[in-house]
Order: structure tokens, then C-alpha cells, then sequence
């Protein structure tokens, strides 16, 4: 439902998704959705095209054949166009993807790292879970809220690794991963929490005046404070936030960290777990991984400039910058699916360099966007394998 209506929104907002340039480009393509030899170099060049699910490229990675074949070909390469083959290498460059992708954001390179003051408004004892409703500032006079899950253990002294959680495209907002939402399926932050896990759910800045907060309003709000910054640059910041918020709660392991999101909160994820790597574990739940497969050109995300002729980047980048920490990616052959298999076998050649390829999964459960039980399973394990 989620997915729908951010589809519907930015339909109303944006003038065009493809340029008529790489729409003739892409008629190169033949049946096997293999570029022909000829026009190969001048498509990677250009944006890459809604639709064409089975083509990924970048700087770094470059795969073209048929989903099918995706996990046999991707290749790795550096600035030259040689094959990254060590380790070495590779964290020569990584720190320059990572470098490349805050400037795009419109971020600096040391990101925020204090904790703010938390009010309590609310709390609730569900027997076995605290569920405590808090206030705190993401920046000077922008305030949020978001409930903490605590296993009851805590009251005791005992301390529990901790995830952030963040909810979909809902006017429920935090409400869902608490546990008080419609969709059960989706109560992330109860179900981790009842589980052995201090869980901290926090409102996206895209309803911070409520449940019918005007998108555009708040990416201007945004801005109008960091001008040239994208709206995805608020929530990786307010992800920050969340994490520092956590990790300084005395019930919580600070090194034990995790993230877990669903459509939009997978989206905030991705961008969480590539740029703190104090999250070592994520799950990222139908967000739709590379840039033509979902609704990334929106405003309060990047904008229409990935849209524009030339736009060189896409989201493997950011799957790579995860390594070697343990991530998780839910398709349901929605936003995500088998479009995502090259996205993933391109990141997994940067885990196999640490030795830790394991630690890169995809998993398609087929049943559309949404949550059905073997993913709900699948997420508690991953947490519970990797976070403990």
C-alpha cells in the first residue's frame, strides 16, 4: 500500500522520468537483454533506464546480460578499469565512493556523533517489554519522537544489543514498528524487542507536522537550513541521531548495533548501515536497492538529477560500502527482486575480499511488498544469528 502511494505522489510531481537520448541508446539492447558490442560504453555512460532491470553499472561494477546470468558476471574495477582483485585496493577506493556519495547528499565527512536529551512522555509495561514514548531534537529546534522497546530485563541491570527500526510510508509512522500499528507483520521493533533486543523507533522527518505533513514542506524545511543537501541526507542524519540516541542508553551493548526497515525504512537503511559503521547488522525489506527500481528521484530522497544523462552512480556502491558487516536485502519481487540480483552479486565480491561473503544475503519471498511470515522469520534469525 505503502509502495503505491509514494509511486502516485511523485507521479503528480515529477515531468519526466527518461531522456529521449538513453531511450534510443537502450534500443541497442537485444533479446537477451545483452547490450550490443557497439553501443555498450555510450550506454553505461548514461542514466541508467526505468524498466531495463537487467543492466547495472557504475565506475566500479559493470554487469550487462540477462538477470539470469547476473551472479556470473559482474566485474570489479578501479579508477583505470583494472579488476579489484585485493583487499588493498579495494579500501583505497572505498573511501572515495564514500566520500563521492556524502558530497552528492550534501553532507560533510564527520558526520554528528552526539546524543541528544531524551523527554519521556509515555510508558507502558506489556509484560515482558517497557514501550516508552520519547522526545528529542534530530537538530537544533526540529524535534521527533520515537518509542523505545526495552526487554523487561533492563529494569535489572541487564543490557541487550540494540536496533533501529525504522516504520514504512505510513501515517501511522511509529505507531507500526511499536506494535500499535494495523499491520502486525510489521511491529519490527515489538517482535525484536520481545526477542532480547533494545529497540528505538523513530519518527521519519517527512511527517514531522503530523499525520498529513506536506512531503515538499519538510524537504524545503530541510534545505532551507543545508542548502543543496538532499532529502535523503535528513534521514541518514536522523538515523545518526537514533544511533547515537541508543547506543548511550546503559541498556545497550554500544558495540552491538543494528537497523531494520521495511519499503521507505529500507531505504533509510541502506544509507545507514553504508555510512555508520557502527550498524553491524541490517535488514532492508522490499526498498527497492538500485535507483531505477523504485521512487529514489523524489524530492525528500535524491532528486531528478540521478534521472539526468550522465548520473554514473547506483546503490551496489552503497552495498559494498557495507562490508564487511552482515546485511540482509528482502525482495518480493516488487521493489525488489530479481532486478536486485546483480545489485548483490557485484557488492558480494567486495565481502568475498574480506573473507566474509556469507555475510551478504538476498532473500525473494515472491509475495509482493509485503511482510508475509518466512520474512518475518528470516529478519528475526538474521538478528539473532549475527547480533545475538
Amino acid at each position: 500500500m505503502e509502495f503505491r502511494q509514494e509511486k502516485a505522489i511523485c507521479r503528480r510531481r515529477r515531468k519526466s522520468l527518461v531522456g529521449g537520448t538513453v531511450n534510443s541508446r537502450a534500443k541497442a539492447m537485444n533479446s537477451r537483454g545483452t547490450l550490443w558490442e557497439g553501443d555498450r560504453r555510450k550506454f553505461f555512460q548514461g542514466s541508467l533506464v526505468s524498466g531495463f532491470a537487467s543492466v547495472s553499472w557504475c565506475r566500479f561494477f559493470v554487469w550487462a546480460g540477462s538477470t539470469q546470468d547476473a551472479a556470473k558476471h559482474p566485474v570489479l574495477t578501479d579508477w583505470p578499469g583494472e579488476t579489484i582483485t585485493d583487499l588493498a585496493t579495494w579500501e583505497q577506493h572505498r573511501w572515495k565512493i564514500r566520500r563521492w556519495w556524502l558530497e552528492f547528499l550534501g553532507l560533510p565527512e564527520n558526520l554528528p556523533s552526539a546524543s541528544p536529551k531524551l523527554e519521556v512522555l509515555q510508558e507502558e509495561d506489556l509484560g515482558t517489554v517497557i514501550r516508552r514514548l520519547v522526545r528529542y531534537d534530530t537538530e537544533p529546534d526540529w524535534p521527533t519522537e520515537a518509542y523505545l522497546l526495552l526487554p523487561k530485563a533492563t529494569q535489572t541491570g541487564e543490557r541487550f544489543p540494540g536496533i533501529v527500526v525504522f516504520h514504512s510510508t505510513t501515517t501511522e509512522t511509529i505507531l507500526q514498528p511499536a506494535g500499535l500499528g494495523k499491520d502486525p507483520s510489521k511491529a519490527f521493533g515489538l517482535i525484536l524487542a520481545q526477542r532480547g533486543h533494545v529497540c528505538i523507533c523513530p519518527r521519519c522527518y517527512l511527517w514531522s507536522d503530523g499525520p498529513r505533513s506536506d512531503y515538499i514542506k519538510q524537504v524545503e524545511r530541510f534545505q532551507s537550513r543545508h542548502p543543496g543537501a538532499k532529502g535523503m541526507a535528513k534521514m541518514l542524519l536522523d538515523g545518526l541521531v537514533a544511533v547515537n540516541v541508543l547506543r548511550n542508553l546503559p541498556s545497550v551493548f554500544p558495540d552491538r548495533l543494528g537497523a531494520v526497515g521495511h519499503s521507505l525504512g529500507a531505504k533509510e537503511v541502506l544509507y545507514l548501515a553504508a555510512f555508520d559503521e557502527r550498524i553491524r547488522v541490517a535488514v532492508a525489506s522490499e526498498g527497492g536497492v538500485g535507483l531505477h527500481m523504485s521512487n529514489w528521484d523524489a524530492p525528500w530522497y535524491l532528486g531528478p538529477s540521478i534521472k539526468e544523462p550522465g548520473f554514473s552512480r547506483d546503490h551496489h556502491e552503497l552495498l559494498a560500502l557495507t562490508a564487511p558487516r552482515a546485511m540482509l536485502v528482502i525482495g518480493g519481487q516488487s521493489a525488489d527482486g530479481t532486478a536486485t540480483e546483480p545489485y548483490i552479486a557485484a557488492a558480494r565480491r567486495i565481502y568475498e575480499l574480506y573473507g566474509q561473503g556469507q555475510n551478504l544475503e538476498f532473500f525473494n519471498h515472491r509475495e509482493g511488498h509485503a511482510v508475509p511470515p518466512v520474512a518475518l522469520d528470516r529478519i528475526v534469525e538474521w538478528f539473532a544469528r549475527h547480533l545475538g
